[in-house]
């Protein structure tokens, strides 16, 4: 069943819709923002040389830096009295990048996770209990609008006092879990603590995202509540949650194409890549009024397959990101991805879906230590059965990031745990 008509567009009538709003939004950002203004004179483009999909990479592309320089307006293609929604990203350091909205932005964004959430199986007769933390982050707000939308029945309790959360789902009959991953699993260990089980809960659904999660991070939160676990994708500066999403087929995330035109580039030289290449997701935005954006990098790394689905969407879909350019580790000379050590440990019996990824030197060369908490605490009396868990990760581990790592086996529950985007790197190589 399909939210809207545009899911399954022939593709070459996808790709002339496509066409025509990327002559539109190109026009647009050249004679309303004085930054694409700039950067079109630099090098004598104009917006009528753009006449093909293909012409895009005409067009340089945006960064996050040009968002900062810019801050906090001057990437606005409206006056301010336009503007009925201000978001913005969770800097740790430096200026925040600050996004805006029109009303035709915000009903556009509510359409569009009104549709991610339709395909992952919400209908207007669930309970949705959102967990993310409401504010200038965009998730909460995003999947509360289209989830309304929809008809379902909207829980917006936000993020944290994990007990009341749980007893909020079982007194409520919450029936889909809108939060991050690494939350969903600190929740479902308090749950497990207050003595809830999963058949005392009605969840059937999680709609999980504003991280990045592994095929067996939702594979665990599956087993723990008893649910189907679906991801979803977007980030603040191109519009929030909406960009792309599973359906029921969870076969790869249907992207928004009617309002977005994605690309992968070699992240190194800027080269496009062909459907199916892994690389660096560039998006640029057709349809926003307050701030469109042209072949913007969100450095994360993905796939795109243009087949249709199963599902009978023709929208293409992008594989689940396997990382960001900006959070991978080189190691001794070789890239490590967090989401590769986490597929590991998640294959593991006996270890616990908690764990932290420190990178130290020792002298001249790198020291990764992968901190891993045990399932049980009375493995902590078997020496002899923790050296084999131990050498067992380090083994599986050695043969996927091909670097020999430190183990350390701890205690349950001594780790940190995340109720918004968890933090499991630590690299204090320049601290």
């Amino acid at each position: 069943m399909l939210f809207s008509e545009v899911e399954a567009l022939p593709r070459k009538k996808l790709q002339e819709l496509q066409l025509e709003r990327l002559k539109r939004i190109v026009k647009y950002a050249y004679e309303n923002v004085p930054f694409y203004r700039k950067v079109f004179d630099k090098i004598g483009l104009k917006p009528e040389d753009i006449n093909s999909l293909e012409d895009i990479s005409k067009i340089p592309f945006t960064t996050k830096e040009d968002l900062r320089q810019n801050y906090p307006y001057g990437m606005f293609a409206v006056p301010l009295k336009r503007i009925v929604r201000l978001h913005a990203s969770s800097e740790t350091t430096g200026r925040p990048t600050v996004v805006g909205y029109t009303k035709n932005d915000i009903d556009t964004w509510s359409e569009l996770v009104a549709r991610i959430a339709f395909m992952a199986g919400v209908r207007e007769d669930d309970v949705a209990q959102i967990a993310f933390s409401y504010g200038l982050f965009t998730g909460a707000f995003g999947l509360h609008y289209g989830l309304e939308k929809i008809g379902a029945t909207v829980v917006p309790i936000s993020s944290g006092n994990t007990e009341r959360q749980i007893t909020i789902m079982k007194d409520f009959g919450s029936t889909v879990l809108v939060s991050t991953p690494s939350y969903a699993l600190y929740m479902a260990e308090v749950a497990r603590e207050m003595g809830v089980g999963k058949e005392d809960l009605k969840l059937r659904l999680g709609l999980f995202g504003a991280e990045g999660s592994t095929k067996e991070m939702r594979n665990e939160i599956e087993r723990l509540f008893g649910i189907t676990a679906t991801e979803n994708y977007g980030l603040s500066e191109i519009i929030g949650p909406g960009v792309s999403g599973e359906c029921e087929e969870k076969n790869g995330l249907h992207i928004a194409e009617d309002h977005f035109l994605a690309e992968i580039i070699d992240p190194d030289t800027g080269e496009v890549l062909d459907y199916g290449q892994k690389g660096e997701l560039v998006i640029t935005t057709l349809t926003k009024e307050a701030m469109p954006l042209l072949r913007y990098r969100t450095r994360d790394i993905t796939s795109i397959n243009p087949e249709p689905c199963r599902c009978g969407r023709t929208l293409a879909r992008m594989s689940s990101v396997e990382g960001r350019t900006d959070d991978m580790l080189i190691i001794r000379g070789v890239n490590v991805y967090p989401s590769q050590i986490e597929s590991v440990l998640m294959s593991i019996k006996g270890i616990g879906p908690h764990y932290e990824i420190v990178v130290t030197k020792k002298g001249y060369l790198d020291e990764l230590t992968v901190n891993v908490e045990l399932a049980d605490p009375d493995m902590l009396d078997k020496y002899q059965k923790l050296e084999e868990l131990r050498n067992l990760i380090r083994s599986k581990l050695k043969s996927v990031i091909q670097i020999d790592a430190n183990v350390r086996l701890v205690e349950p529950k001594s780790l940190a745990r995340f109720e918004g985007k968890a933090k499991r790197v630590k690299d204090l190589r320049n601290k």
